[in-house]
C-alpha cells in the first residue's frame, strides 16, 4: 500500500486553466448534498455534469506545452511510491550504495509484478514540507544513482526485469554533490544500463529533467504519461540562458519539444499512456490501470528476446536519436 498517497484537491493546488472545472464539480457537489426527496435537484446535476466534461474536453484538449509542465510538476499527481502501492506485490526496499550513504531521493527494490519478479527504480518526492526536506525534492546526489546502478547489476545478474519510474527536476547541483562526483555517478549509471542483460522499461511519471532522468532512462523501451514532460533542461532555465527573461517561460516550454507528442515524434519516446479525464492526479487508480497494460505488454515482448538481440536493440535504438548534418569544408 502506497505510503504517499496524493493528497485531496485544495484551492492552493488548482491550476489556473482547471478551476473552471473544479468550480463546476463543486456545485454538483453542493446540489448532490441539498437533493432530497421532496427537493430533487437529478436533472440540474444532470446538465452540470455534461457541462463539466465538454468543459474538460474542451480545456484538456488545446493545452499548451508550459500548461503541461504545470500538469507534470502538480502536487498532487501520483508519485513512484503510488505506482508501486497500486502495481506492485510484495515490496521490499534496499537500501545504500556501498560507498557513502543511501538516498532517499531514489527508492529501489524488489517487487512483484503481474507474473515476474522485478527490480524497481525511481525518483521520490515528497507530499509536504518535511518529506521534501528528506527526498530532497527528488533530486538525488551521486549515492542515490550509485545505488541505482548497484541494485540493477543485481537485477541483471537473475534477469530481473526492471521497471524505472523518471520523476526529477534534475540531479542536485550541490557542493556536496560535485565533490562527491555527480557526474561520473550519472555517467556510470549510463554506461551500466547500456549493456545489463536484462529487459528494462523507464515510466517519466511527471518531470524528466536533464541527466537526473536520463541516469534511469537508457531502457529498452521508454513510456510517458500523457501530461509528463522529458527535456535537457527546464523552461525556466532554457529561458533564463537563452533570453535572460522569466516571461519567456512559456515559448522555452514550446521550442524544447519536452511533451510526450513531441517526443514520440522524435522517436525518443515509445509509446503515450493516457491519464485518467483532468490528469493522473484527478484518479490515481484508473492512471495506473493504463500504465499495467502497457508494461505487461511490452515486458513480453522484451522477455522472448535473446539477450544479444535485446543489448542490440537497445544500442540501436539510442544510436538512432537525434538528427545532425554532415558537411565537408570545400
Amino acid at each position: 500500500m502506497s505510503t504517499t498517497e496524493p493528497p485531496p484537491l485544495s484551492d492552493r493546488m488548482i491550476l489556473e486553466f482547471e478551476r473552471p472545472i473544479i468550480d463546476l464539480e463543486k456545485k454538483i457537489s453542493e446540489l448532490r448534498g441539498l437533493s432530497t426527496e421532496s427537493v430533487d435537484f437529478t436533472a440540474e446535476i444532470r446538465k452540470l455534469e455534461q457541462k463539466a466534461r465538454k468543459l474538460q474536453k474542451e480545456v484538456f484538449a488545446d493545452l499548451t506545452a508550459q500548461q503541461k509542465v504545470q500538469l507534470a510538476r502538480h502536487p498532487g499527481r501520483p508519485y513512484m511510491m503510488d505506482y508501486v502501492g497500486l502495481l506492485m506485490d510484495d515490496f521490499i526496499e534496499l537500501h545504500g550504495d556501498r560507498s557513502f550513504s543511501d538516498d532517499p531521493a531514489i527508492i529501489g527494490g524488489l517487487a512483484t509484478f503481474d507474473e515476474w519478479e522485478v527490480l524497481v527504480l525511481g525518483h521520490q518526492k515528497g507530499r509536504n514540507t518535511k518529506d521534501n526536506m528528506h527526498r530532497n525534492f527528488g533530486m538525488a546526489r551521486p549515492e542515490g544513482y550509485r545505488k541505482a546502478t548497484r541494485l540493477m547489476r543485481l537485477a541483471s545478474r537473475y534477469r530481473r526485469p526492471i521497471i524505472c519510474f523518471i520523476d526529477t527536476p534534475g540531479a542536485y547541483p550541490g557542493l556536496g554533490a560535485e565533490e562527491r562526483g555527480q557526474a561520473e555517478a550519472i555517467a556510470k549509471a549510463l554506461q551500466v544500463m547500456a549493456s545489463l542483460d536484462c529487459p528494462m522499461i523507464s515510466v517519466v511519471i511527471g518531470e524528466g529533467g536533464s541527466g537526473g532522468a536520463l541516469a534511469l532512462g537508457v531502457t529498452d523501451r521508454i513510456l510517458m504519461f500523457e501530461y509528463s514532460i522529458y527535456s535537457v533542461i527546464s523552461p525556466e532555465g532554457c529561458a533564463s540562458i537563452l533570453w535572460r527573461d522569466p516571461a519567456k517561460v512559456g515559448e522555452a516550454a514550446m521550442q524544447l519539444k519536452l511533451t510526450a507528442p513531441d517526443l514520440v515524434e522524435l522517436g525518443i519516446c515509445d509509446e503515450i499512456i493516457p491519464e485518467a479525464p483532468g490528469g493522473a492526479h484527478r484518479n490515481a487508480a484508473a492512471t495506473a490501470a493504463k500504465l499495467r497494460g502497457a508494461l505487461k505488454k511490452h515486458l513480453k515482448e522484451l522477455i522472448e528476446l535473446p539477450v544479444p538481440e535485446l543489448i542490440e536493440q537497445r544500442y540501436q535504438k539510442f544510436r538512432k536519436m537525434g538528427a545532425f548534418v554532415e558537411t565537408t569544408s570545400s
